[in-house]
């Protein structure tokens, strides 16, 4: 039967999401204009946030990009704001566009040696709790300095390549017809349980993985993109930034590595699964053949990729430039001495950025929502008349609630431009602003490990062709998050109430934090 126009228009819109969402979506874009029109701006404004948050929930129906951007282009359409403060939002945050762009793209050229050092990790030592252990801290240790995605993005591509090796000696198919997603080719119990088992133990260690770098990417103002933006409204450097947070993240990160031990040694939470020896095996011996091919040529990109990797570290650390600047050194110095100058190969680079650039942008297009319509105000009015130690806990508790349904940069984005104009307009001191923007950091990166929502690199592992190789559901990610969620948001709210303020008085005495910024620039 012949498709009419109307079934082509309604299957083209929004491709392959369900009919239920679509109409949702539709209804939203036919709703705005009338509450905006007859009822008040006010109102529409938070029917648009309340429907953009929607929107990241349901990130696995569809991307929020486009519905998102639908929702941001009607707003703009109707007056909810105008172009040019959009282009002002833009403008002002310059610097975490050119963060996403250049340093995804910048490491994309370095994964060689992150493959090399997490497949090393995996074969090597031999405890799962040590092995864990390793693996949540390598993940956060590079995504203090590196994005997050693309520390997940590795970790998932030694998972996927040592999952396929398995399945396919598992499964007696032929190298070049062998396909992952069939097991039909593996017969008897021990072989169906050895596999049963490896799924586990690698759902695990992405876990361990996707936390770490959470407890990393907290710590410093490149871990995540919101910590850039938090550290410009500051006018916090790189050293600046990880001293600031400290009092509360280096006791979280040491909460975390226990819970990492914990959940492995007593085998709760779908944790505990250990390497089976006969996949070890297999694994041992590829690697074996992997490495006897390994030429000089090979080797010699694996030196220049790990200097690259102290010169990030080291003009990270000294601010020697825009964050998005250093990376684009890293693009130039990687491509140039490992050989890579093809146009198209230095594109592919770019791809897994640019589609969060741009959700990023329409992002942008939200919080000039918020500015213009004044949607917080009365939010942050409620929070301003409590006293300013208990500002520091609602500013946490309200920033962890919406990041774990929301997405943190979303949700990081707004609440430090709100605390800024309270900055500005004489609500509160220059000091308790510095603290508040602990507490909104602290808040959106800890609590968000509670779902796939809040994290994008959980929302990346959720996404990835490896998830359900592994059996890794929506479900059971919230169900092994748990753990740490519970830990990791109860200690960080227990340090911004009880040890953020002493121990930055204390670092302030000893001139370990500078005077503020702010205060020098004149604001």
């Amino acid at each position: 039967m012949e498709m009419t126009a109307r079934s082509a228009v309604v299957k083209n819109f929004l491709g392959q999401s369900p009919d239920w969402y679509k109409l949702t979506i539709l209804i939203f874009l036919v709703i705005n204009p009338l509450v905006f029109f007859l009822i008040s701006p006010f109102a529409a404004g938070w029917l648009l946030v309340a429907e953009f948050i929607f929107t990241l929930a349901m990130a696995l129906k569809c991307y929020p990009l486009q519905p998102g951007g639908l929702l941001a282009l009607e707003a703009v359409a109707i007056g909810m704001t105008s172009p040019a403060h959009v282009g002002e939002e833009i403008a002002n945050n310059i610097e975490v566009l050119l963060l996403l762009i250049f340093m995804v793209a910048g490491i994309y050229f370095m994964k060689q040696l992150l493959l090399f050092v997490f497949t090393k990790l995996l074969l090597n030592i031999r405890s799962k709790m040590l092995l864990s252990l390793a693996f949540c801290l390598a993940a956060a240790v590079l995504s203090a300095f590196l994005d997050a995605l693309t520390v997940v993005a590795v970790v998932i591509s030694v998972a996927s390549g040592f999952y396929s090796i398995y399945h396919n000696v598992a499964s007696n198919q032929p190298e070049d017809a062998h396909n992952v997603n069939d097991d039909s080719g593996i017969d008897g119990d021990d072989r169906k349980q050895t596999l049963e088992q490896f799924r586990a133990f690698l759902r695990s260690l992405l876990m361990h993985a996707g936390v770490g770098t959470a407890l990393g990417g907290v710590m410093t103002m490149v871990g995540e993109p919101q910590n850039l933006i938090i550290a410009k409204s500051a006018g916090w450097g790189f050293i600046d930034f990880f001293l600031r947070m400290a009092p509360v993240t280096l006791p979280v990160f040491v909460c975390g590595l226990a819970v990492c031990l914990l959940v492995e040694r007593f085998g709760v939470f779908g944790y505990g699964a250990q390497l089976p020896e006969r996949v070890r095996e297999v694994l041992t011996e590829f690697d074996r053949q992997a490495s006897a091919k390994r030429n000089r040529q090979e080797k010699v990109k694996l030196v220049v990729q790990a200097l690259i990797g102290i010169w990030l570290v080291a003009a990270l650390a000294l601010h020697l430039a825009e964050v998005g600047l250093i990376g684009l050194s890293v693009i130039i110095l990687a491509t140039s001495l490992c050989g890579v100058t093809d146009e198209h190969a230095i594109g592919k680079a770019f791809q897994e950025a640019l589609p969060f650039t741009a959700l990023l942008t329409v992002f942008f297009t939200v919080v000039a929502v918020i500015i213009e319509q004044h949607l917080f105000s009365p939010v942050i009015a409620f929070v301003l008349q409590a006293e300013p130690s208990a500002q520091l806990m609602l500013f946490y508790v309200f920033n962890g609630l919406l990041s774990a349904v929301s997405d943190n940069v979303f949700v990081g984005t707004v609440y430090i431009n709100e605390a800024k104009a309270a900055l500005t307009s004489g609500a509160i001191s220059l000091k308790q602003f510095e603290m508040l923007a602990v507490a909104i950091n602290t808040g959106t990166n800890l609590p968000s490990v509670a779902t796939p929502n809040g994290q994008a690199a959980f929302l990346f592992l959720l996404t990835s062709a490896l998830a359900p190789l592994v059996r890794l559901s929506y479900g059971r990610m919230v169900w092994m998050a748990l753990p740490y969620t519970i830990v990791l948001a109860l200690v960080g709210l227990l340090c911004v109430e009880f040890t953020l303020a002493p121990v930055t008085d204390l670092l302030t005495q000893w001139h370990w934090l500078s005077l503020p910024h702010l205060e020098a620039a004149g604001h």
